[in-house]
């Protein structure tokens, strides 16, 4: 019989046994957990990322009416192709570490499914405090950010999605942002984008900003 994928993102109670009746009520609607990753945790929740299959002509609503029963509330349901991999972004830092074209592109073009993105654009403020877009992913929107006026960037951090350098049409999508540093340059920073969200979470903020410090430790030793 045919299946179809989804991406759950849900947020249930840290506590033994939640997630086995989570299991237990997806089972009860015919899903199939592919695999699972904890996204976040605080006092008492957690956030993870489920990979489901459901028979096909099965409605996704079905999903949210299950972990409800279960306690658990899920932030988003997207449609997904693949599986959850953490090895992603130790392959992620391996293509652009031995990239021999343009590692930019290279980084762009991965980025978005270790990170669970729809897109990921490079992007540059220039010293007259104009916005280019280096390079793009395939999916990066066609209208292309108009001002980046949380440039420079420090760290990695979410950018608000009506910040007024955002283009329209990326708020009527309901796309979240988040952006980090590239190469040392405060100036120039990796954007990703989340099409339909949910937000990034903290802890997904803080594994960009380490990732994208690994690659750039790479870039700076072999210039050296």
């Amino acid at each position: 019989m045919a299946r179809v994928s989804y991406l759950l993102r849900v947020s249930i109670d840290d506590r033994p046994g939640s997630l086995g009746q989570l299991a237990v009520a997806l089972g009860g609607v015919g899903a199939d957990i592919i695999s699972l990753e904890v996204i976040d945790r605080g006092e008492g929740f957690a956030v993870d990322d489920i990979v489901v299959d459901l028979p096909f002509g099965s409605l996704p609503d079905t999903l949210i009416t299950a972990a409800a029963s279960a306690g658990a509330r899920v932030d988003s349901v997207r449609p997904y192709a693949g599986v959850l991999d953490t090895h992603r972004e130790l392959e992620l830092v391996d293509h652009v570490a031995t990239a021999r074209g343009d590692r930019l592109q290279t980084l762009v073009d991965d980025a978005p499914e270790v990170l669970r993105a729809s897109w990921a654009t490079v992007v540059s403020r220039t010293d007259s405090g104009a916005t280019v877009t280096v390079c793009g992913s395939p999916g990066a929107p066609e209208t292309p950010l108009e001002r980046a006026d949380w440039l420079p960037l420090a760290e990695a951090v979410p950018i608000d999605p009506h910040d007024a350098g955002v283009p329209q049409t990326w708020r009527d999508s309901d796309t979240r942002l988040v952006a980090a540093p590239l190469d040392g340059s405060a100036h120039r920073a990796l954007l990703l984008g989340r099409v339909g969200g949910p937000d990034f979470r903290p802890a997904e903020v803080a594994r960009l900003g380490y990732l994208i410090g690994i690659i750039g430790s790479i870039g700076q030793r072999d210039e050296a």
